[in-house]
Order: structure tokens, then C-alpha cells, then sequence
């Protein structure tokens, strides 16, 4: 996948040569174009934004930089704007565009950009969260490793993407590793049993009951998925229901 990003914080972008990420992209699984709009701006002063009509606080960005670095580089495939008033990002949204040749994101700042680029571009705007942020820097790096995750060998198995917390419909639940016993704390038993069957039971008992703790939520979307559950699971969340 090529990923295009316009923006005006280029350097900001230097965590995605880490990681799996940054491995991605060195086997030529992810391409990142990333263009400081400023530089393609017609004003002598190098201004990428100003005052909006109809008055009010702020500055908004302007149609000329953007429209013309997307000309001069040739940029197609989908256009996303990161806005807090998007739709909310998703393990759908993700897995839709993971499956896209290319995409652009435009990173916005200030008041935001100005509507006819967004029309013009037929932009898709995503949010990351019902919050604002000092610009669409830090968003796009969510979507991009969010996104990133469902692309075939960014990960080390394609088991990694679907059965993480959340997208499994529950929360995750506890991980433990070597050694047994540290700061006067064991690993539960039965992690150490050997007998996988109870194993697995008691890891989806443990996500129910943080499910249902923390995001009662999903823990009801859950139960009212149409999933069918075996006889063991089916005590195991009639006991998680009985426990206040």
C-alpha cells in the first residue's frame, strides 16, 4: 500500500521508520510519501492558511497549497481527512482501507481546512476520538497503524490482527510470562497447568469480567451477538452475570 501524507510537521512523522511499521516498509510492504504542502504554497511569505469569512477565531487552510501539491505529485486513490467531526475509527474503517492500493491523508491544523478542498477531493473524514488535538499529526498515525495491522505481512501472523482485544468483541485478558514468581506474586495456576481446554476457559472468563467492568458496553453487545457458545462458556457467563 502507498501511503501519501500531506502535511505541514513532515518530521512528526519519524516514529513510522520504527517498529513493525518501519519493518514494513523496508520489505516494500507499505510506502510512505510524505509532503510538507507548505512547499507548494503561491505566497511569497510562504502562508498556507488565512482569516475565515464570516469572521470568528482562528485561521483556516487554504485551497491553493493542497490542490496544487495534489496535481504536481499525481495523487489518486482515497482521500482521508482526519477531523474530530469524522466518523469514529473503527476495525471496520480499518480493514476497508487496509485493502486499498493507495491512500492520502490530509493533516489539518488551525480552525481546519478550507470545505471546498474536502468537497473537491471527495475527502472521507475520520476521527480518532470525541477530543480535539493541536493538529492531524498524531490522528494519522493512529489510522496508519490501525490500518497497517490488517495489511498481509506487516504483522507476524494473521491470527495478531483479528484477535486482539476489542475486535474479538471482548476485552483482552491478563498476560503473564517468565518468571513464576516475582514481587511476591504468582502466575495464576492454571496458566502453568498444561491443560489447555481450561486454559482457554479461563482466559474468556477473565475477558468477560473486564468486559464487564470496563466497557458494560461490549460486554452487552457481546452476549447479544447471536454467537454460539459451547456449555462450558455458557457457565462461565452465567457465572460472570451473577457476580456483582
Amino acid at each position: 500500500m502507498k501511503i501519501n501524507i500531506l502535511t505541514l510537521f513532515p518530521d512528526m512523522f519519524a516514529p513510522l521508520r520504527e517498529s513493525m511499521i518501519g519493518r514494513a516498509e523496508e520489505n516494500g510492504i507499505i510506502e510512505f510519501n510524505i509532503i510538507n504542502f507548505r512547499d507548494y504554497t503561491s505566497d511569497k511569505h510562504n502562508r498556507v492558511d488565512d482569516t475565515p469569512f464570516g469572521g470568528g477565531a482562528g485561521m483556516v487552510l487554504q485551497v491553493q497549497p493542497i490542490m496544487s501539491v495534489v496535481k504536481a505529485s499525481n495523487l489518486t486513490g482515497k482521500f482521508i481527512y482526519m477531523s474530530p467531526r469524522g466518523k469514529v475509527l473503527d476495525k471496520n474503517i480499518a480493514e476497508e482501507l487496509s485493502r486499498l492500493d493507495e491512500i492520502t491523508i490530509l493533516c489539518g491544523h488551525y480552525e481546519g481546512v478550507d470545505q471546498r478542498v474536502l468537497d473537491e477531493l471527495s475527502a472521507e473524514e475520520i476521527s480518532i476520538g470525541d477530543y480535539v488535538l493541536t493538529g492531524g499529526e498524531l490522528p494519522a498515525m493512529v489510522l496508519i497503524d490501525c490500518v497497517s495491522r490488517f495489511i498481509d505481512g506487516v504483522l507476524a501472523s494473521d491470527e495478531s490482527a483479528v484477535e486482539e482485544s476489542v475486535y474479538s468483541g471482548l476485552l483482552e485478558h491478563p498476560h503473564y510470562t517468565k518468571p513464576r514468581e516475582i514481587i511476591g506474586r504468582e502466575v495464576p495456576e492454571v496458566l502453568v497447568s498444561g491443560n489447555h481446554q481450561l486454559i482457554d476457559l479461563w482466559r474468556f472468563e477473565e475477558s468477560l469480567r473486564l468486559t464487564k467492568a470496563r466497557r458494560p458496553d461490549l460486554f452487552e453487545s457481546f452476549l447479544n451477538s447471536g454467537r454460539e457458545f459451547s456449555k462450558q462458556e455458557r457457565k462461565v457467563i452465567d457465572k460472570i452475570l451473577q457476580e456483582k
